[in-house]
């Protein structure tokens, strides 16, 4: 079956292209860390950050010409990373956050990855924030991550939770260049500790080898990946006493899904876990030939889009709470019925439904009927405002922009946002906390060789899912409560998606109640609009307060 990167968030396939294509060249030094230094005042480095790459692998023993056929394969065996431990470097920090002095600490490194002999076999890379003058015994602690799978976890770092952020337009779009980091004053950290974590092959996280890394490319390598992250991390410093939490984007839902239900079977459970634009069942989310559902749970997030753009009648468009409702009905009920008919329908039957989509989604009917009543997202997003020439965003239908005729499928949200995190945060990595690598800093690690096969589990049964952890880490932990965050104009992670897979969960009335929604008038990063960020802060907060105990 067809399974691939781009129908989950993160995201930017185009756009990481071209932002990796220079890096490629340079991804096989190694750090090794210089001696401690004295501490000194805040915002200095209290150690010093890793500096000089590795020496060059031993070439000695290999052929001194590999066949054309075999270099690729050489290539693969001899590349190494140093994954030797080094000490993190520390950095003492204050902001303004809720009109409150705030006083930190950042704690930035690697952690390693160890088979059962010892033997570290990865490395994955951090940033955690600690508040000063706190217990941290009982103190939150939240692990928060992106998805991808390919991405690093800058998005949410520097848009939701860190305590910088990337000042962006009010409403989420590109400013000019050159682009700069303000306080963020919607940070979590006021209210919970931070663990900011990349997943293998991006950021600064790296196996020893290509072999390893294949190890950690795929759903359960990846889930195994963090949860012994999240359990050393809780060793080194002292944390198994602290209320834990989960928070994951994308693919880091199915990635917090997997770890919940396979850390509650090794003796670590959570009291929260948050999905941000979620992708734990991808039968909602891969539509091929045989799988009808993802286009019926598009057709909301299309109609938002088109409400936005104003593309719907005059009496749709009067309000989008009540049309939003009565598209989900009938997209669930009349349009779900309608594609299991498929060529049974009558020509009435038919006809109505293309009558209906057009309302709904502001296309043309030919478009409707050129496409067998099944639209996918890339038939949206071009025939949306085609007569403008433009194109709407996959990851944000709030965005739109003209072709640059490149070739390939081109997101305008994404294009827009990476320019800005991509610079900010390498940036702020190297002067604010003091970590300098000759590595390239992986944004995305979409041209790493082994993201082409990524090991997709279970996807022999039908589809990828980690909606059983979920649901098992539920079960096993009565106390467990799940916040599914959803924005309404996301084509990556629709809405409609995440609340069925919430609905066929097969829980109970009791553990259902445990589950609480909140939805924003943003896309799939919902925090990159300044008045959803705000919105998203006061729903983790009152989330992470029904998720402690009394």
């Amino acid at each position: 079956m067809r399974i691939v990167f781009v129908l989950i968030m993160s995201m930017f396939i185009a756009a990481a292209g071209s932002a990796q294509q220079n890096q490629t060249s340079q991804d096989k030094p190694s750090d090794k860390t210089k001696p401690a230094a004295t501490k000194e005042k805040k915002d200095k480095k209290e150690q010093a950050p890793p500096g000089a790459p590795d020496k060059a692998p031993d070439t000695s023993s290999k052929p001194a010409e590999p066949s054309k056929s075999d270099s690729n394969e050489a290539t693969d065996k001899e590349e190494h990373y140093d994954v030797s431990e080094a000490s993190p470097v520390i950095t003492h920090h204050q902001i303004s956050a809720g009109g409150k002095s705030l006083s930190y600490t950042a704690t930035t490194g690697r952690l390693p990855i160890k088979r059962g002999d010892g033997k570290i076999e990865a490395e994955m890379f951090f940033v955690a924030y600690t508040v000063d003058g706190q217990d941290s015994g009982r103190r939150p602690l939240t692990f928060a991550f992106n998805g991808g799978p390919g991405s690093a976890s800058v998005w949410l770092h520097m848009g939701a939770l860190g305590p910088k952020r990337v000042v962006l337009e009010s409403n989420g779009f590109m400013p000019a260049a050159p682009y700069r980091m303000e306080d963020n004053p919607a940070t979590l950290l006021d209210r919970s500790d931070l663990v900011m974590v990349d997943a293998m092959a991006t950021g600064y996280s790296r196996a020893a080898n290509a072999e390893l890394t294949k190890k950690f490319l795929g759903v359960k390598g990846d889930v195994q990946a963090f949860g012994e992250f999240i359990r050393l991390y809780l060793s080194r410093y002292d944390r198994w006493s602290s209320p834990l939490f989960l928070l994951g984007e994308s693919y880091g839902t199915t990635r917090a899904a997997g770890v919940a239900g396979y850390l509650a079977d090794h003796g670590i459970s959570f009291n929260g876990v948050t999905l941000l634009s979620m992708a734990v069942d991808f039968q909602t989310l891969e539509w091929n030939k045989s799988n009808d559902l993802p286009y019926v749970l598009l057709l909301p997030t299309f109609n938002m889009i088109a409400g936005y753009h104003h593309r719907l009648p005059a009496d749709l468009s009067q309000d989008m709470a009540k049309t939003r409702q009565e598209v989900v009905h009938w997209a669930t009920n009349d349009y779900l019925i309608a594609l299991g008919k498929a060529d049974a329908m009558t020509p009435e039957e038919h006809k109505k439904v293309v009558e209906q989509l057009a309302r709904y989604t502001g296309l043309r009917p030919e478009v409707i009927e050129n496409n067998n009543l099944r639209i996918d997202v890339p038939t949206f997003t071009k025939e949306l405002l085609l007569d403008q020439k433009l194109l709407v965003g996959r990851l944000d239908g709030r965005f739109s922009s003209p072709d640059p005729g490149e070739g390939g499928y081109y997101d305008p949200a994404s294009a827009a946002i990476l320019p800005p995190y991509t610079s900010v945060f390498n940036n702020y990595l190297r002067l604010d906390l003091g970590y300098k690598s000759d590595m390239p800093y992986r944004v995305f690690a979409f041209d790493e060789s082994a993201f082409q096969k990524w090991e997709w589990g279970n996807a022999v049964e039908g589809f990828p899912s980690t909606a059983g952890g979920l649901r098992s880490a539920m079960i096993k932990n009565p106390y467990l409560k799940v916040l599914v965050m959803e924005g309404h104009y996301d084509l990556a992670t629709p809405f409609a998606a995440a609340d069925w897979t919430m609905d066929h969960l097969n829980l109970d009335a009791k553990y259902r109640q445990s589950v609480s929604y909140a939805t924003y008038e943003a896309g799939h990063m919902v925090y990159i609009d300044r008045a959803e960020h705000t919105k998203m802060k006061k729903d983790l907060v009152d989330f992470m307060d029904k998720c402690l105990p009394k």
